[in-house]
């Protein structure tokens, strides 16, 4: 079985029940999605999603790993792994929320491991949408695209399927393509769409940006 451990004296006071996690804590520490973020079976997008966490919806931090970005929570009663440039926590004191992977010294975020082979190779990092601050005063990392892609469009994207495209990060809207990933045209339609970690998207071709993800 594969069982991430929680390291280091962070640990204390409570035990969050799963097959995957161990932790004791004095608090807990309640992460909020920052956008609409997956939660995957393990930390990288080469895992599948098992859930959802749609925008301003809660889930307990359990830890992150070291020198990563990938974290684990406990959301709906079961276990998972999210992107932590996504995910944010109040800090007391402050107004707004802060963003997980940029904690200030009073967050203490309890580190985790994951016992599993060595992740796949990925070609590149997801840029982040340019409104990801350390500080977040509103749900959204960026604003949505006010965009309803004609039923036409879904259909060729999904006869069409591209080969699937990995990248470090998570998809979300408004994150940013590397210029070594392929974008696939669409017949009289302006945006272009690539398999990204698993899942279809829309990219605007200027830009290189992410303007709808298919769930």
């Amino acid at each position: 079985m594969i069982t991430p451990r929680i390291t280091a004296a962070l640990l204390a006071a409570f035990a969050l029940a799963g097959p995957t996690a161990h932790a004791q804590e004095a608090r807990t520490i309640a992460g909020t999605a920052i956008v609409d973020l997956n939660i995957r079976s393990g930390p990288g997008p080469e895992h599948p999603v098992t859930d959802v966490m749609r925008a301003s919806e809660r889930a307990t931090l359990v830890g992150c790993i070291a020198g990563s970005l990938w974290c684990q929570v406990q959301f709906r009663g079961k276990p998972g792994w999210v992107y932590s440039q996504y995910l944010s926590t109040q800090v007391a004191g402050t107004a707004g929320r802060t963003v997980v992977a940029q904690p200030p010294a009073q967050v203490a975020v309890p580190v985790v491991t994951y016992d599993a082979p060595a992740a796949a190779a990925v070609s590149g990092t997801l840029v982040a949408p340019p409104a990801t601050t350390t500080t977040v005063t509103t749900t959204g990392v960026a604003a949505p695209v006010d965009l309803a892609p004609p039923a036409t469009v879904q259909s060729y994207v999904v006869s069409n399927p591209a080969d699937p495209v990995y990248l470090e990060g998570e998809v979300v809207l408004g994150a940013g393509l590397p210029e070594s990933v392929p974008l696939q045209a669409i017949p009289d339609y302006q945006y272009r769409y690539v398999y990204l970690n698993r899942q279809p998207v829309l990219v605007d071709p200027g830009t290189r940006r992410i303007v709808y993800v298919y769930r």
